[in-house]
C-alpha cells in the first residue's frame, strides 16, 4: 500500500468512527420504532408458512449481536442473550439498547484500530465464517442484517392484520428525525 493510500485510509477511518457509531445507533432507534408501535398481540405469533416469530426475530437479532461482541470484541462485556420463547417485548426493547451499546462501542474500537490505535483488528460474523480485516463492510453487514429483520417484522405483523402505523413505516426513513432523536443536530454528512 503506497503512502499516499495508507493517509487516505486513515483520514477515512478518523471521519468514519462517529458516523459508524451514529449509523449503528440510528439502526438501533428504528428497532425501538417498530417495537414500541408493535401490537403486543402479534409478539409470539406466526403467520401461516413463517419460520419465526416475531419475538424470535428480534432475539435473534439481540442474539447475533452478542455473538459479535464475544468473538469480535472479547475485551468487552457480552449482554445476556435473550429466550426466543419466554422474552416480553419490554425485555426485547431492553436487551435490544444494551446490545446496541456495546455494538457501538465494538465499532469504536474497532474504527480507531484503523487508524493505529484499537485492539481490534478482525470483525467475526459468526464462528463459521473467515474474519474480515476490520471496515465499513463491518457496518455495512451489521446494517444490512437489522434490515433485512425489520423488514421481517413488519411483514409478519402486517400478515397477521396488525400492520404498523404509516408513521412508523415511513418514519424509519426519515433520518434527519431519527438523528435528532438520538440526540445529535442535523443529520447524516453533517459531522
Amino acid at each position: 500500500m503506497s503512502k499516499r493510500q495508507q493517509k487516505i485510509q486513515t483520514e477515512a477511518g478518523r471521519a468514519a468512527v462517529p458516523s459508524a457509531v451514529r449509523i449503528f445507533a440510528a439502526n438501533e432507534r428504528m428497532n425501538q420504532m417498530l417495537l414500541e408501535h408493535l401490537d403486543p398481540a402479534v409478539w409470539r405469533a406466526k403467520s401461516p408458512g413463517s419460520v419465526r416469530s416475531i419475538a424470535a426475530i428480534f432475539t435473534h437479532v439481540h442474539n447475533m449481536r452478542c455473538k459479535w461482541v464475544r468473538l469480535t470484541a472479547p475485551q468487552l462485556k457480552v449482554p445476556v442473550q435473550l429466550n426466543r420463547t419466554q422474552c416480553t417485548q419490554r425485555q426485547a426493547a431492553a436487551g435490544l439498547a444494551k446490545s446496541a451499546a456495546r455494538c457501538e462501542q465494538m465499532l469504536a474500537e474497532a474504527f480507531n484500530n484503523v487508524e493505529g490505535g484499537g485492539g481490534i483488528k478482525k470483525f467475526h460474523r459468526d464462528g463459521w465464517g473467515k474474519p474480515w480485516p476490520v471496515g465499513v463492510e463491518m457496518l455495512c453487514y451489521m446494517v444490512a442484517h437489522e434490515a433485512h429483520h425489520r423488514g421481517q417484522v413488519m411483514m409478519l405483523a402486517h400478515q397477521m392484520g396488525s400492520p404498523l402505523p404509516t408513521e412508523v413505516m415511513a418514519g424509519i426513513w426519515n433520518w434527519e428525525k431519527i438523528w435528532k432523536e438520538c440526540g445529535w443536530d442535523g443529520g447524516p454528512g453533517d459531522d
